[in-house]
């Protein structure tokens, strides 16, 4: 039987990179996100290249979707081996954190930060023991890291992801479930943009490794290209 990873914001960028990446490997992929006709589009783009992928409903922005979701899966008779929370926003107005209207930072972190604890706590009993969790976050979001002036709302959402990872890796670490943070660097994608220097390919690698490859002894970190970097 294949393993099942479940994706967030997968019906196109990076997210749909890593459902093709793992699906080259074999995994079962649960295409999420809030558009069903993106999503149905993404599977049968994934299935004409002979992986299996099915597109599941939910916005990460709103609880209730992420319960009917959890549900619909349930009902699939399925379990999780890995989740990808990828799903993200980084918003056109989010230029500074003072002089703008308080919104935008309550949105960015309701999508980037506790739609992210919604999907682990309503997936959590589909995530089998030894599974893994992997959360997209940013260089953005590095405490260690110069501040770099740009999205600051976004930025402070990632350091509040990368908080989010440490304190999910300890909780569940007594089901032996691994959970790491991912700096995908900048990528072109309808987010990065064009001019970005990294291929979506290469921004999808490192979640691939963690999902497929890498041991789940490895727990409450944070990786590029494949490597432990600082918080």
């Amino acid at each position: 039987m294949h393993p099942t990873v479940l994706i967030t914001g997968a019906n196109r960028g990076i997210g749909f990179e890593i459902a093709r990446q793992l699906g080259r490997l074999g995994w079962r992929t649960l295409l999420a996100g809030r558009d069903a006709e993106k999503l149905n589009a993404a599977a049968q783009a994934l299935a004409a290249e002979g992986y299996a992928a099915e597109p599941l409903l939910l916005d990460v922005a709103d609880p209730g979707s992420i319960a009917a979701a959890a549900r619909e899966v349930l009902q699939r008779g399925l379990t999780v081996d890995a989740l990808v929370n990828n799903a993200a926003i980084l918003l056109k107005e989010d230029t500074a954190l003072v002089t703008n209207p308080a919104e935008v930072l309550e949105k960015t972190l309701r999508t980037n930060v506790l739609g992210v604890r919604e999907v682990v706590h309503h997936f959590l009993p589909l995530l089998k023991n030894g599974a893994c969790i992997v959360n997209l976050s940013s260089g953005g979001g590095s405490m260690s890291d110069p501040v770099g002036g740009w999205s600051p709302a976004y930025c402070v959402s990632k350091s509040a992801l990368n908080a989010l990872t440490r304190q999910l890796a300890y909780e569940l670490a007594g089901r032996q479930i691994a959970v790491n943070a991912v700096c995908p660097g900048w990528v072109r994608t309808g987010m990065g943009g064009a001019r970005a220097p990294r291929s979506v390919e290469k921004g999808a690698e490192t979640p691939v490794w963690l999902v497929a490859e890498a041991p789940r002894r490895l727990s409450g970190r944070f990786f590029r290209d494949k490597r432990e970097i600082e918080w």
